[in-house]
């Protein structure tokens, strides 16, 4: 029986992180994508749907993005997968705590690292991985194969803006080929849900976004 995805979004967090659910109706089953902070809101619209918990998987591992990683892992059991040139990120999250003046939330060990090579299964749907180093060094894009795709770009690609690059690993040339090669090759209809702010399109950011005006 065919996938019949459900998509929420939640911003969570000082920094109002998109954490994004994504739960397949049919099998009950779903991913969260950048659990950053207020997981008691994350699993109580798992609760409300039904949902089982496959995976959870971080775009990439800075600290808005992962501080829910170890207390969602915890109370689902789930696997917790990022890209392995981020895992060095992950590890200093202690780190990134003290530059935001922050407490440093519980960790996990990862249960592996997202593989662009053989993606990504949710009930009868695969996600297409892309890895889309700049903002992070292991950064990557989720691509859902629907009649109108949808892309999770994580901090690559916002609406109207790309992701910073001054951070460590940062590379603005980096950014701008993985959102050229990666990202520009979907068609203009696809949705665009960014890892902050409201979602766009690949046609709207190609023809609109300053960055992208080469």
């Amino acid at each position: 029986m065919p996938a019949k995805l459900v998509i929420e979004t939640l911003p969570v967090g000082p920094l109002q992180c998109n954490c994004v659910i994504i739960g397949d109706d049919v099998t009950k089953t779903a991913v969260v994508v950048d659990p950053g902070d207020e997981i008691e809101r994350v699993t109580d619209v798992l609760e409300l749907r039904g949902y089982t918990v496959s995976a959870i998987i971080a775009t990439h591992a800075h600290i808005d993005h992962v501080g829910g990683f170890g207390d969602l892992k915890r109370l689902t059991g789930a696997k917790a997968l990022l890209h392995e040139a981020d895992a060095p990120l992950y590890d200093d999250l202690a780190m990134q705590a003290r530059w935001l003046g922050i407490e440093p939330p519980s960790m996990t060990k990862l249960d592996g690292t997202l593989d662009a090579k053989a993606g990504l299964s949710l009930g009868a749907v695969t996600f297409d991985v892309r890895h889309t180093p700049g903002h992070s060094p292991g950064s990557v894009s989720l691509v859902l194969p629907e009649s109108t795709p949808i892309v999770l770009s994580g901090d690559t690609l916002f609406a109207g803006s790309i992701g910073r690059t001054d951070l460590w690993g940062g590379s603005f040339d980096e950014i701008i080929a993985s959102i050229k090669s990666k990202l520009l090759t979907l068609p203009d209809e696809t949705i665009v849900i960014p890892g902050h702010g409201p979602r766009t399109t690949i046609g709207t950011e190609r023809k609109t976004n300053p960055f992208l005006q080469f």
